[in-house]
């Protein structure tokens, strides 16, 4: 199991960051490779992913609920990716700061199971809190947009790698741990 908690300070009363952060098909946007959020209720939901890197790509369907609605303090959800043995659950907890600002705290666990899971939990583990930090970076970036009235900019700072370059590393080195060596820099 990898865990992580990321907080950040959203420039943004409390109601005014939950005007925002409850709608989940925005969430769903800032995902790398996002290609839909089909809306199933007002508790569930399916995100479609196309994740690549290099010539591979695959689309990944992550079936998302949420488990309790308590904003605009709590929301706690889980996740199931369609077809492949990871689970997981999180929670956006949110609390006024000082007059203006919000602490935005993003909790998420993800669990793999199945023989392989050891390694990829092993892999997997320094990823996790780098990419939910640039998720919740972003998610700070364009709630303060919205309630500027601005159009959204991306949140990626120059010296920090992208989700999509730190998974392309991640998937490099579980590749190198399976079956030895940069297959990559081998002419054909």
């Amino acid at each position: 199991m990898i865990e992580t908690e990321q907080t950040v300070t959203v420039d943004c009363g409390i109601d005014a960051t939950w005007a925002y952060a409850k709608d989940f098909q925005r969430w769903a946007s800032i995902m790398p490779g996002y290609q839909t959020c089909e809306i199933e209720d007002e508790d569930n939901s399916r995100w479609i992913l196309k994740v690549g890197v290099g010539a591979m790509v695959r689309t990944v369907k992550v079936r998302v609920r949420v488990e309790e609605w308590a904003g605009p303090e709590r929301v706690n959800f889980s996740f199931k990716l369609e077809g492949d043995p990871v689970i997981g659950s999180g929670a956006y907890v949110a609390a006024p700061n000082d007059p203006g600002h919000t602490a935005m705290t993003l909790r998420v666990r993800v669990e793999g199971s199945g023989p392989m899971a050891p390694m990829w939990e092993a892999m997997g583990g320094p990823v996790l809190p780098k990419f939910a930090k640039h998720f919740a970076e972003e998610l700070k970036t364009r709630i303060e947009a919205a309630n500027a009235g601005a159009a959204p900019q991306a949140a990626i700072p120059a010296q920090s790698a992208s989700p999509f370059e730190i998974l392309k590393k991640w998937v490099r080195a579980v590749r190198n741990a399976l079956f030895g060596g940069d297959k990559t820099s081998k002419a054909r």
